[in-house]
């Protein structure tokens, strides 16, 4: 068996640089040498071509009749010529013949590398599968490699993947090298081989880049309850603590606001509120509608409707631009929301903290702005301050003020609070 130098190298380096197996390689290099093999073999019955990984020596085999006399080359062999081979072979029996014509083996590696990239492509589309069927729901980065009408082909590494219109977002304009980061929305075995699909518009893109970010999320300290989102313009990401003593939205904002800076920045920009998540379906909407005022709330269970009354003045606020504030907190929380404008008296919760302000100013006899400051750190009530639980420290953190000063006030209070549960 001669060996075929220049096929050998062919399958040397494709093993090498593709990571194939040589076996695999020859097996498709068999098939395809079938049909090249018909004008050089000819017509031969039941034939087939073995190549051998090793020394890249390649054989035609053609299954032969044995027979006395032969009527037709192509289909039988000669009894003499059968015997000599095989001493036990009787008329009418089938032998395995060698067909291989005088320089295949040119034909073959002339062959090889049409028939060797085809199984390439083949193999490639199927350990894209097998790579990414388990990979939806991660984040991978790319380089834009080249558009295919109006979706996007970024080069992951290895393998390509694709970026429907659908899955971008409509204010991002994408340039052939640029870097971009996506979602694995999924994995489809599609008519054209496996492709990996990915989004930057996906609502699981925004929670996966909190996830990578913010480590309270991704140790489950902080979760995220709730995000709707509207690619490109606004996100609304509610999140709860398991543990009191985290702030989950101190935690996702970070130090100086660096985290969710991190996050606005790989949106392109997008705005992103986080708001403190509530089983309290009020408490929810009063947050998830920040920072406009709300004046009343009427909720009906039924319907799974909400009727938010707000001051003329913070309709615009509260209803976003072209409905989009009252959209996403709708998402949000499951309910429908309607945001009506009031023009009753009704005091606002803002008038009230504004009134509770004034009052605690009063007893505790500190100025209107600190005492401002510690109704808005939810210290509103002369009770709360001298039974909550809250410390110097904690006040001097809410009003800004020193140690000494909040050790004044929380002293005076106590007094305050004794004096006048005892009637005096």
């Amino acid at each position: 068996m001669n060996r075929n130098s220049e096929l050998l190298a062919l399958l040397d380096y494709y093993e090498k640089e593709k990571g194939i197996k040589r076996e695999v390689l020859a097996e498709a290099l068999s098939s395809a040498l079938l049909s090249a093999s018909r004008k050089a073999v000819g017509p031969a019955r039941d034939l087939r071509i073995e190549v051998d990984p090793q020394t890249g020596a390649v054989r035609a085999i053609a299954n032969l009749i044995v027979v006395e006399r032969v009527t037709n080359s192509h289909d039988e062999i000669s009894f003499s010529k059968a015997h000599r081979v095989n001493p036990e072979i009787k008329v009418g029996e089938n032998i395995d013949w060698e067909v291989t014509p005088h320089g295949f083996g040119r034909i073959a590696a002339q062959t090889a590398r049409q028939a060797i990239m085809q199984r390439i492509r083949q193999v490639e589309k199927e350990m894209i599968y097998d790579e990414f069927k388990d990979r939806a729901g991660e984040i991978v980065s790319g380089t834009v490699r080249r558009f295919d009408r109006s979706d996007v082909i970024v080069d992951i590494g290895k393998f390509e993947a694709i970026m429907p219109a659908r899955e971008r977002v409509s204010t991002e304009e994408y340039a052939i090298g640029d870097r971009i980061r996506a979602y694995v929305v999924a994995v489809e075995n599609g008519p054209r081989g496996p492709e990996i699909i990915i989004s930057r518009s996906h609502t699981s893109f925004v929670k996966r880049l909190f996830e990578v970010e913010v480590s309270e999320i991704s140790d489950r300290t902080v979760e995220i309850k709730a995000i709707a989102r509207e690619a490109g313009h606004r996100t609304k990401v509610a999140v709860a603590s398991v543990d009191d003593k985290v702030d989950p939205v101190g935690a996702c904002v970070g130090m100086k606001g660096a985290r969710v800076k991190n996050i606005v920045r790989e949106l392109n920009n997008e705005k992103v509120d986080i708001i403190r998540w509530s089983g309290d379906i009020r408490t929810f909407v009063i947050e998830a509608l920040k920072p406009a005022a709300i004046k009343s709330i009427e909720i009906d269970e039924a319907r799974k409707s909400i009727r938010v009354g707000v001051a003329e003045d913070q309709a615009s606020q509260a209803i976003g631009r072209r409905g989009q504030n009252a959209r996403l907190t709708s998402r949000l929380t499951g309910w429908e929301i309607n945001i009506e404008k009031e023009e009753t008296k009704e005091i606002s919760l803002e008038d009230k903290q504004a009134s509770s302000a004034h009052d605690l100013a009063g007893i505790l006899g500190i100025d209107q702005e600190t005492t401002a400051m510690l109704v808005r750190g939810g210290l509103n009530t002369l009770e709360g301050i001298a039974t909550g639980g809250a410390s110097a420290s904690d006040i001097a953190d809410i009003t800004g003020c020193e140690v000494e000063i909040a050790e004044k006030i929380l002293e005076t209070a106590n007094r305050e609070y004794k004096r006048i549960t005892a009637g005096v």
